[in-house]
């Protein structure tokens, strides 16, 4: 049986963890992070034509407005069209998002199924996600499948989710949502097994997701009515401020997995890594005997593990170690790799400075 997916791409975050590479002008998804390619176009080259038992339709992209001329500009590089593309005027988390991109595919392919996905996330194991999507297709018919990342490591900057009953071949209940642990904790969600990393990936059936927003039926009603209300030309579909205003921004796990009875999960091993971070970069990129990765133009002199990346700017370091160092002609960043997180910290406070 061949199953009928429409891919929802969302592509509205700043990616503000990675910068000054990424900007709001040009966030993480349109840049060349992991490979020759962009993300995003990654992403759009993995949800394509048939495969297997699936058949990926052209896809919805939900994308903040500010960047519709770069979500166009992926596509045709990629010699692809979308089935829409989805313009927010400004940002209401994926709550908002799910429930659009429901609407609209009732709208261009009532029967398929939505394989909700972010832009800006690695998948080095392709084949491996398409049969996890396979396996998980018939259950998706009832009930909302969020797909779980096996941990290598007892990563805290993820939300886990712990397995119930199985359903089917590799695919279980969820018995309940965990939120981001301190490192005892992941570690023994580690040890203990029957845990996975919620990637933030969901299929569905349209009818049911837009069913089980019932305790959320606000974010569902006010996003529709933007929908509805919406301006269209061509592919571009420019949501209604005003409406889209009043939606209540949420995600969709505490506005509809954390409550409904029709929540699945579907374990796998994808090679996935949302990367959100430059010491995720770091961990994922190739490195020299030292554990350095340089990227762009730089030297490194009695250093080990440094990330180094130079755009339009050489970087000369000598006797450090565990840095992160970017340099780009907007700004230059330098900080230990176990305070990665704080880069969102310095941006904020560069935008602050120029106010």
């Amino acid at each position: 049986m061949m199953h009928r997916i429409v891919p929802a791409i969302m592509s509205g975050g700043a990616g503000a963890r990675l910068w000054p590479l990424s900007t709001e002008a040009k966030p993480k998804q349109f840049l060349r992070l992991s490979g020759s390619r962009t993300m995003f176009a990654e992403t759009i080259g993995r949800v394509r034509g048939d495969t297997g038992a699936l058949s990926f339709a052209p896809p919805i992209v939900l994308s903040n407005a500010a960047h519709a001329e770069l979500v166009e500009s992926e596509f045709a590089a990629d010699g692809a069209a979308p089935a829409a593309i989805v313009l927010e005027p400004m940002p209401r988390n994926t709550a908002a998002v799910s429930a659009i991109a429901a609407a609209l595919a009732q709208e261009i392919e009532p029967e398929a199924l939505v394989l909700l996905l972010p832009a800006d996330h690695l998948v080095t194991r392709p084949a491996a996600f398409h049969a996890a999507i396979e396996r998980a297709a018939p259950i998706a018919r009832e009930r909302i499948v969020t797909f779980g990342i096996a941990p290598d490591r007892p990563a805290t900057g993820y939300g886990y989710i712990r397995c119930g009953e199985a359903l089917a071949d590799g695919v279980f209940a969820i018995d309940s949502f965990r939120e981001k642990p301190d490192t005892a904790c992941a570690r023994r969600y580690l040890d203990d097994g029957g845990y996975f990393w919620n990637a933030g990936i969901f299929l569905f059936n349209p009818h049911v997701l837009m069913q089980e927003f019932a305790p959320a039926s606000d974010i569902r009603d006010a996003a529709s009515a933007a929908l509805k209300n919406a301006e269209r030309r061509g592919a571009r579909i420019r949501l209604n401020a005003e409406d889209f205003a009043r939606v209540r921004a949420e995600s969709l796990d505490i506005a509809v997995m954390e409550k409904t009875k029709r929540a699945a999960v579907a374990p796998c091993d994808i090679g996935w890594a949302d990367i959100g971070s430059w010491d995720e970069i770091w961990r994922l990129s190739a490195q020299d005997e030292n554990g350095n990765v340089r990227l762009g133009e730089s030297v490194v002199l009695d250093g080990s593990n440094n990330l180094l990346r130079g755009e339009g700017v050489a970087i000369y370091a000598a006797g450090v170690h565990d840095l992160i160092v970017v340099a780009t002609p907007e700004a230059v960043i330098v900080l230990p790799r176990d305070r990665a997180q704080d880069v969102k910290a310095l941006r904020e406070r560069a935008q602050q400075d120029r106010k």
